[in-house]
């Protein structure tokens, strides 16, 4: 019995284990950062679709309306890359000499002086701008019906107090519509919660990769095979957490449902 928890006590806190508890952080990191520029590019969006300009208009349809219509995974991969190969660009406009460029033998960069080596934390935020872009076209559509909720004789008062157009949309407009938009802004956050499993696409080292690479069959030659294929229990252990996670998401919404709603009356009463 010793020997066996002394085994468990060792395994579970190797190198390797201490490295997946460290990259829940990342999982929660991207999240938290990917729903905060989903609510920024969601704003963005839902304001240009409500702007009196027809070209602000199309801009903000065609933004939610192209977004939504790309797989998350095609995008995930496409604007990393793009980011990234467009920053090579721009160094290799001003640091490559032809001759440089000339004794490049590989495709890209034009040449190594214009090679941009990213690490975990910039792909994290590259990770989470991708999210924020992917999931903010589907924020800017609930945010837009929200602010087309908000009763327009609440705003038109305010105009009669002498307001201004911009105190009328944050004092008012914006203030009231997250009422009617935290319920679908919730659905979003649990879309972008279930989208950090793609953090390992752009080689970081997130609670999937590892969970795959602890989980494989195991063999070291001192002692053997330690253990078979393991992966769907390390895969429930991740199941457990997203569980988690969307449980702590519920409570939190429904608080912030509750705060958001103080001192508006809602329809129908007095």
């Amino acid at each position: 019995m010793f020997d066996d928890i002394a085994f468990w006590l060792g395994y579970l806190t190797n190198g390797k284990h201490l490295a997946w508890y460290a990259s829940f952080q990342f999982t929660i990191f991207a999240a938290v950062m990917g729903g905060l520029f989903a609510i920024l590019f969601g704003l963005t969006g839902a304001m240009l679709k409500s702007s009196r300009f027809w070209p602000l208009r199309l801009l903000g349809t065609l933004y939610s309306s192209i977004v939504r219509g790309v797989p998350d995974v095609l995008f995930f991969l496409f604007f990393p890359l793009a980011f990234e190969q467009a920053v090579e660009w721009l160094v290799a406009t001003q640091v490559c000499s032809p001759e440089m460029i000339a004794a490049q033998t590989a495709a890209w960069p034009p040449c190594g002086e214009a090679n941009w080596y990213l690490d975990t934390p910039q792909y994290l935020m590259l990770a989470s701008v991708s999210l924020g872009i992917v999931y903010g076209a589907f924020a800017s559509n609930v945010i837009h019906g929200a602010m087309r909720s908000v009763p327009k004789g609440q705003l038109e008062a305010a105009r009669a107090y002498g307001m201004s157009a911009a105190q009328v949309m944050w004092r008012i407009h914006i203030r009231q519509m997250w009422v009617y938009a935290l319920p679908g802004l919730s659905n979003v956050w649990m879309l972008i919660i279930k989208a950090t499993s793609l953090l390992s696409l752009l080689q970081i080292a997130d609670i999937v990769l590892w969970a795959d690479r602890l989980g494989a069959p195991n063999f070291l030659p001192t002692v053997g095979l330690v253990h078979d294929d393991w992966r769907w229990r390390y895969y429930l252990v991740l199941f457990v957490f997203y569980i988690l996670a969307t449980w702590v998401s519920e409570r939190g919404f429904e608080a912030l449902m509750r705060r958001a709603g103080r001192g508006i009356l809602s329809e129908g009463r007095v």
